[in-house]
């Protein structure tokens, strides 16, 4: 399949790799300082091709259920802080995959893994405390 190129598509697909983890709303909002009549159809629409392209993949949604896209289309997994939301992408699947593949008695598994927990900035605002 063919996809065409457009100034959106090459902007999205910079703004997606600047930003890392990001929904479209965000792509919006940032797409608007040069583009200000975009609209958010179109920004949807870029990002599908993009990700049904291999150019970027999805991550976990945001808080309220929205898409987010990552630059990185390698297989990883995330971490995701649970008072300021941020992503980080990490890679401790591997470690843990035939660990839990022979909890669950030998059961063939896959898919990503999320963790959550508190980044080490939040922990140091909210209780003082340096890892």
């Amino acid at each position: 399949m063919l996809s065409r190129v457009t100034k959106y598509s090459t902007e999205i697909l910079q703004i997606i790799r600047s930003t890392g983890h990001i929904t479209n709303a965000g792509v919006l909002e940032i797409l608007r300082k040069h583009f200000p009549t975009v609209s958010p159809t179109t920004v949807h629409r870029v990002t599908s091709r993009l990700e049904a392209r291999g150019s970027v993949a999805k991550a976990p949604s945001d808080e309220d259920g929205s898409m987010r896209y990552d630059s990185n289309t390698l297989p990883h997994d995330h971490f995701i802080c649970g008072i300021c939301g941020t992503i980080r992408d990490i890679d401790v699947a591997g470690n843990f995959i035939p660990k839990i593949s022979k909890s669950l008695g030998g059961c063939s598994i896959s898919g990503r893994l999320v963790i959550y927990g508190d980044c080490d900035k939040c922990n140091i605002k909210i209780k003082g405390v340096k890892k």
